[in-house]
């Protein structure tokens, strides 16, 4: 569910391409249906309010501070997905959000959304919640294959509910970045929750989160070693697979401000298959972007104050965790500051991954030097400190530099 290049076949109509895509390619045809429905499927995670008081302070709400942390888990939403469902998979009842005619939302505090693909390109319409009945459920998920999808939907979705047992909830993710001298109401930038996620999945004790670890470059360096040592280090002495990676990259696109020639470089990265998004944003806001549409990024906006929902219920409702529309944002006003998100099944797949973004990095950087690089064998090979990962410091000291340099030139509060 890579969103690439959205063209335009005239002035009123808007084609998505298929993922996969690359720099060169210009006209690939697609279907405004197929990728309204790829898009709402992706689960969208925004600011709540009213859920249970975080510990060590009186919050009940990260509107206003917590953007960062939303299109984080986003984007390991977006890894999950992929890991669990697959590529092809999209949610059956995402097109009925865009149809129902309800006028109700989750929230009084929530901001009138746009409701159609076509819409949020070109102007607005009220945000529709639909009413989905038992029988339509049954009849739509009647096939066993559909119904264990959906039991995997609904399990990533509760594994960032807004509640202190939620494994990747903001509660959680939030005891994490005090280990980095981070609290409830500070601002995160896209290098912090990088390794808040990594410390959130590696700290995960749940059967069906064995197979799946995440990797942090280390200053725009991915070693190639580390990551596979990482892949084959198995929990259980009966697993001999490999397991699958979600690779983060926190990067800087330019200084002060985005550089303008690294467009055509995020516009690739978008389009490969490996790419699960980035966090990112324009000053003083954080935006999950999935895709692009001519010079322009398409995003998710977790800034609509919506209200607690329980996952721990049985059939909590799924509309308000599914963006009903896209929106997007110059290129230009992007804050040069970002997390690259990349999504490997397996050592082959990781090793086919870095040849093929390491062509990108090639064929995009007018610079001497690329924006991050692979390398062979492990950082260590290169005189830098392993991570270490014991309860007392989740952070080693070498990561906690590296956070602290990226902190001073990330977002501010909103």
């Amino acid at each position: 569910m890579t969103f690439c290049h959205l063209l335009r076949k005239d002035e009123n109509e808007l084609l998505p391409a298929r993922s996969g895509c690359t720099i060169e390619d210009h006209v690939i045809a697609g279907n405004v249906e197929e990728f309204r429905k790829d898009f709402i499927s992706r689960i969208w995670l925004t600011y709540r309010e009213e859920f249970p008081q975080i510990e060590g302070s009186a919050l009940t709400t990260d509107c206003g501070w917590g953007c960062t942390l939303r299109t984080g888990q986003m984007l390991l939403a977006q890894g999950l997905i992929l890991h669990f469902l697959g590529r092809a998979w999209t949610w059956p009842d995402a097109l009925n959000i865009e149809n129902s005619d309800s006028e109700s939302w989750t929230s009084n505090t929530v901001k009138k959304f746009t409701a159609s693909f076509e819409a949020s390109l070109s102007g607005e319409r009220e945000l529709k919640t639909p009413t989905i009945s038992l029988k339509e459920k049954i009849e739509r998920y009647s096939d066993d294959r559909e119904m264990q999808n959906e039991i995997h939907h609904r399990k990533i979705i509760s594994w960032f509910g807004d509640s202190p047992l939620a494994l990747f909830g903001l509660h959680q993710l939030i005891e994490y970045g005090k280990k980095s001298g981070k609290k409830a109401g500070d601002w995160y930038g896209p290098a912090v929750v990088a390794h808040i996620l990594r410390k959130a999945v590696e700290e995960a004790r749940h059967p069906d989160l064995k197979g799946i670890t995440i990797y942090v470059a280390q200053d725009c360096t991915v070693y190639s070693s580390d990551v596979i040592d990482k892949q084959c280090t198995s929990m259980a002495s009966d697993n001999t697979n490999d397991k699958a990676v979600i690779i983060l990259v926190p990067v800087r696109l330019g200084g002060e401000r985005t550089n303008a020639d690294y467009l055509d470089f995020v516009k690739g990265i978008l389009s490969l298959e490996y790419c699960v998004g980035i966090i990112g944003g324009k000053p003083k806001q954080s935006y999950y972007f999935a895709g692009f549409q001519d010079d322009s990024l398409i995003y998710m906006d977790p800034h609509y104050c919506q209200s607690f929902v329980d996952v721990s219920i049985k059939d909590f409702p799924l509309e308000t965790f599914h963006c009903p529309s896209p929106k997007k944002m110059s290129f230009r006003k992007m804050d040069p500051s970002c997390t690259i998100g990349f999504y490997c099944r397996n050592v082959q797949d990781f090793k086919r991954a870095s040849e093929e973004i390491t062509k990108m990095l090639k064929i995009s950087s007018k610079e001497k030097y690329p924006l991050f690089t692979f390398v062979n064998g492990h950082s260590r090979d290169y005189d830098f400190t392993s991570t270490t990962t014991n309860e007392e410091d989740l952070f080693s000291e070498d990561e906690k530099k590296r956070i602290k340099r990226f902190s001073t030139e990330e977002f501010v509060l909103l």
